[in-house]
């Protein structure tokens, strides 16, 4: 009987397996799971809780593979999508863990924003670290701030909703979602740095990650299903994933980094370090919500 290509979880649909070789796994990650450590059980959507407990217990999909071990090598937020990977061993956790701290996987999410677009394409290093005013929180922080790279390029305008290609070079916790917030474009219903839109999900997903592999040194890409995620913002149709003749990331000396605003420029609020402009959310109707963690997570450092 073949491995299913899927992770099956009590009450809830089943996870797609993306990708998957002798080392990792990759999934389709749904909007709602938690990436916390599998003995925090204050949420019923810990994802590693779940999986460890579902290999505990002898579940096909596991036992077809003769899983014994899968844990998360990087994270996503609770309300991110996408591409996510698991190693099968400790030996393949710490060289992916390496490779990610190391800055060698490329990274592609689609982002959904409100607001105007300044440019087409920019370099985002503004740098970042916690918010002391509210937990969970990130900010701007020239002075003690981590350094933080994106690149960004919108895709498409549809209505009052701008369809915008990141990616990031580090890995710092929110990073895409405060580099568009600083950018005058927050991510739609993005309750940490712009406003909540009822009609909609939070619009980031995870669609690509390139690199080469640590152990066979072969190329992979691992590209998620994209179709829907764009309808449901009504982009369908839009080209995404660049030519393979055309560079992942632009040269350097290509796009000249934007100066981080300063206290008293218009728009801008007169804080410490890079304020936010104000920008009115907009939104459509959307058919259904996406589940709600239950408890207060803990922040998780890599997440976007």
């Amino acid at each position: 009987m073949a491995r299913p290509p899927f992770i099956e979880l009590p009450e809830c649909d089943p996870i797609p397996i993306i990708y998957e070789d002798r080392s990792i796994i990759a999934i389709d990650k749904p909007r709602g799971w938690m990436l916390v450590p599998h003995t925090w059980q204050k949420t019923s959507w810990n994802l590693q809780a779940a999986i460890t407990s579902s290999i505990a217990g002898r579940d096909y999909w596991a036992t077809s593979r003769g899983l014994k071990f899968l844990r998360f090598i990087h994270r996503l937020d609770a309300d991110t999508s996408g591409i996510l990977l698991f190693a099968k061993s400790l030996g393949s956790m710490a060289a992916f863990g390496d490779m990610f701290e190391e800055r060698q996987m490329e990274k592609t999410y689609l982002a959904v924003c409100t607001g105007e677009p300044r440019e087409q394409e920019w370099l985002c290093q503004f740098k970042l670290g916690p918010d002391s005013r509210k937990f969970g929180r990130q900010r701007v922080d020239s002075f003690d701030g981590k350094s933080a790279e994106t690149f960004f390029k919108v895709l498409d305008r549809r209505g009052k909703l701008t369809l915008v290609e990141a990616r990031p070079v580090t890995g710092r916790t929110h990073q895409i979602r405060v580099h568009l917030a600083e950018s005058g474009m927050p991510i739609v219903s993005d309750e940490l740095y712009g406003h909540a839109v009822p009609e909609y999900h939070l619009g980031l997903r995870a669609v690509r990650l390139a690199y080469a592999d640590p152990f066979t040194k072969r190329r992979i890409e691992i590209r998620a299903p994209i179709d829907e995620f764009l309808e449901e913002y009504s982009f369908t149709g839009v080209k995404v994933f660049n030519d393979p003749a055309r560079p992942d990331r632009p040269p350097q000396e290509q796009l000249k980094p934007k100066p981080a605003p300063q206290p008293g420029q218009p728009g801008v609020a007169p804080v410490k370090g890079a304020g936010r402009p104000f920008v009115r959310p907009q939104g459509e109707p959307f058919k259904k919500p996406a589940p709600k963690p239950v408890g207060k997570p803990p922040v998780p450092p890599g997440a976007d």
